[in-house]
């Protein structure tokens, strides 16, 4: 391919400390704005650079072994670690039994569209090929969580407030008097979720190409491909990413719905937990727990030097 050089994209880690240099200097503009934002960029952009690194070597292990058990075991982690990332770090508010939920919605979006996606929209065979697919799942579950966490989001927090700071409960409640089934006297509730969770999906499928070049085309402009070959690879891809958030977003709206309106067709407030997560809870008993440790250690030090001291002057 004319023009392409291995010696061009070869990065080292110079390279990345580099592009760092502009989180850095965001950083350090919110601090001395005062507006908050910098530490929580730092957090974020050490947490990349951990977790590409880490991703980078299992998936060249992934790569090498050319298995699609191996494969499969690496989709099954990233939908893992998507529901983690979307129930655990992402929702304020919880009901029972999201985790499982969660991770039946992507599962059930990200590896089907991506397997008949890559088989017979990319055509690839087998679908399962590590540097085709592992990077298409990838993508997928990163496309999934924030639809999952605004549509789940949006459904709780209507359920959970009360008049007069919201009137969507009361809607519901008064549908369901008048007999209609927990499905249609939510409809309202659900297809705002839904158009808020899929407004980030469609506004980016919608200017790729005139306002912004994604990174799928990029890459495979930068790795050699023709444009048209890239273009129409992107396009294949972006309509796979919509149709798991969609998919993804759906399915968990119809969970969160079916808890939060029992079979009885009563609104069910109380089975949403607005506590933190059982694991921030757990971090911070410990971290508690740590810091009177060592507040009890300077105590007792303090008191055996006061000690020590009074002997000494009373010549003991």
């Amino acid at each position: 391919m004319v023009g392409a050089s291995t010696d061009s994209t070869h990065l080292g880690w110079a390279n990345v400390g580099f592009g760092f240099a502009f989180i850095l200097f965001d950083a350090l503009l919110s601090t001395s704005l005062q507006l908050g934002a910098g530490s929580s960029l730092l957090s974020a952009a050490v947490r990349c650079v951990v977790q590409l690194a880490q991703v980078a070597l299992v998936l060249q292990k992934v790569f090498e072994t050319n298995s699609p058990w191996a494969v499969g075991g690496i989709a099954c982690v990233f939908n893992l670690l998507g529901t983690i990332e979307a129930v655990v770090n992402k929702s304020k508010k919880r009901y029972n039994y999201m985790f499982s939920s969660v991770l039946f919605a992507m599962l059930f979006s990200t590896i089907p569209v991506s397997a008949i996606g890559v088989r017979f929209a990319m055509d690839i065979d087998p679908f399962w090929k590590p540097e085709q697919y592992v990077p298409i799942v990838g993508m997928l579950c990163g496309g999934t969580i924030s639809g999952i966490v605004v549509s789940a989001s949006y459904v709780l927090q209507e359920i959970w407030q009360v008049a007069p700071l919201i009137d969507n409960r009361d809607k519901v409640e008064m549908y369901l008097a008048f007999g209609a089934s927990r499905f249609e006297a939510c409809r309202p509730v659900a297809r705002e979720a839904l158009r808020l969770a899929l407004i980030p999906t469609v506004s980016q499928m919608s200017v790729i190409g005139i306002i912004a070049i994604p990174g799928m085309m990029t890459g495979a402009i930068i790795g050699g491909s023709s444009v048209q070959q890239a273009a129409r690879l992107q396009m294949v891809v972006a309509f796979m990413i919509c149709s798991s958030a969609v998919l993804s977003s759906i399915i968990t709206t119809i969970f969160t719905l079916v808890v939060v309106i029992d079979s009885e067709d009563r609104v069910r407030p109380d089975r949403i937990d607005v506590r933190e997560h059982p694991i921030w809870r757990a971090r911070n008993w410990f971290i508690n727990r740590a810091v009177e440790g060592v507040k009890c250690t300077v105590r007792s030090c303090r008191g055996l030097g006061q000690t020590s001291g009074v002997d000494g002057k009373t010549g003991y």
